[in-house]
């Protein structure tokens, strides 16, 4: 454990401004529909969604001073006007032939722009069909479907785990070296962000109540966190060009959690956690490394995606111990 730790920290030695805008787009304004078009069927969701920090963005951020001052290091307009804050701030959608932020982080932002499947999404086998006429069959297909036109269902735990990562480590370097950005929510963790105030698991209880996550699943949920962790980690990583803030950041984090990750499978014993471990052991975490650190980070993400799905959680119970309390979700 010691010899790998300092393997890993001593590659911090070397830091790591993009010059691309940001984050890619959550979705393609073209194809939003809105939370509204979702609200018709998931309504306890979305009024869960309005309770949450996701939500309020819309309204708050533009009006926050350090936002403000971040646009005004970078000679940015403002807020809702600047895509390297929209992309990971807001949901847009094209209206009369322009991109317009129409809401906070939505829907859309995480599970995919509904424009190509909607209509698949609430198909249950026919005009009158409803839920509970759906066969299995049936089921799957429409699922299928609807992930083939890019839906991100929760099905796909890693698909999820990377819209969340792909925005909380900000892989952008003159973000945070100029405009004074933080380099990524630093205690970010699955499992604790996702079961507190934006959980919104009513599917499950046919809209009763909204549900914690079961034992099995959480358990795979702290995996591929961490899993996906690494994976944006080093992507972000990829960016740095210069020895500065963000490289530092960026870099610690992705040793960081390559530790933790180190220690899970200690007790684990998983083919996939290790493939993504001996990918990362590969990495050299210095600047203007971009190509080597892309291409480490898709064998990463190939290793999260067979994990999360060849796992039910039931043969980690050896890390019970691990999984972040109830009582600090946030």
């Amino acid at each position: 454990m010691n010899r790998f730790r300092t393997i890993f920290l001593g590659m911090i030695i070397a830091t790591l401004c993009s010059h691309a805008n940001g984050q890619p787009p959550q979705c393609d304004p073209t194809k939003v529909n809105s939370a509204e078009a979702c609200a018709k069927c998931h309504s306890n969701e979305v009024q869960t969604w309005k309770q949450t920090p996701h939500f309020q963005t819309f309204e708050k951020l533009s009006r926050n001073p350090e936002a403000k001052q971040i646009c005004k290091k970078l000679g940015l307009r403002s807020v809702k006007r600047s895509d390297v804050c929209i992309d990971c701030h807001f949901t847009t959608k094209e209206i009369d032939g322009r991109i317009k932020a129409v809401s906070g982080i939505s829907c859309e932002s995480c599970h995919g722009a509904s424009g190509d499947w909607l209509s698949i999404h609430h198909d249950y086998g026919g005009p009158v069909a409803t839920k509970e006429d759906e066969t299995p069959e049936h089921r799957a297909a429409r699922l299928d479907q609807c992930t083939s036109l890019g839906m991100r269902n929760t099905r796909d735990l890693y698909l999820i785990a990377s819209s969340c990562y792909q925005c909380h480590t900000v892989p952008n370097e003159e973000l945070v070296n100029v405009g004074g950005h933080n380099a990524g929510s630093e205690n970010f963790e699955l499992v604790r962000w996702s079961q507190g105030m934006v959980r919104h698991n009513y599917l499950r209880t046919n809209g009763e109540y909204n549900a914690l996550s079961g034992l099995g699943r959480l358990r795979v949920m702290y995996v591929v966190g961490l899993i996906a962790d690494l994976e944006f980690s080093t992507r972000a990583t990829a960016q740095a060009t210069e020895k500065s803030t963000y490289g530092l950041k960026v870099a610690n984090r992705a040793a960081r959690v390559a530790v933790k990750l180190y220690e899970v499978q200690q007790k684990i014993d998983n083919a996939f956690v290790q493939s993504a471990l001996e990918a990362f052991a590969a990495a050299e975490l210095r600047v203007n490394n971009s190509a080597s650190l892309l291409a480490i980070a898709d064998q990463i993400q190939i290793a999260g995606r067979r994990f999360a799905m060849s796992s039910d959680g039931s043969e980690l119970a050896a890390i019970d111990e691990l999984l972040p309390a109830p009582n600090t979700y946030k």
